[in-house]
């Protein structure tokens, strides 16, 4: 039996197996960002925006930081992370070598 105040250390095989353990934050973060007009950021814009913008530096991260990283991250960067992906990935004619 744990005492008050005891941590449990939780462990991780993958990144898959933390993404699938924390998606219920992430799906919370996204339905709040559908209430703030903003229904196209998904739950896995929201994961890939934290691990390219906020975790790629970070060390030991717990699970505590994670999920509150994932609830209170800004909306607004994440909007622009989102548009910057999507910029990227847009079809654009090539008129290079014509």
């Amino acid at each position: 039996m744990r005492k008050l105040g005891e941590s449990m250390e939780i462990t991780f095989q993958s990144e898959q197996e933390l993404y699938r353990y924390v998606l219920p934050a992430l799906h919370a973060k996204s339905m709040d960002l559908k209430r703030h007009q903003m229904p196209y950021i998904k739950e896995e814009d929201i994961w890939n925006f934290l691990k390219e913008k906020i975790w790629l530096h970070q060390k030991n991260l717990e699970l505590h930081q994670i999920v509150n990283d994932i609830m209170n991250c800004d909306e607004i960067k994440i909007d622009d992370y989102f548009k910057t992906v999507l910029e990227r990935k847009r079809r654009k004619p090539n008129f290079k070598d014509f």
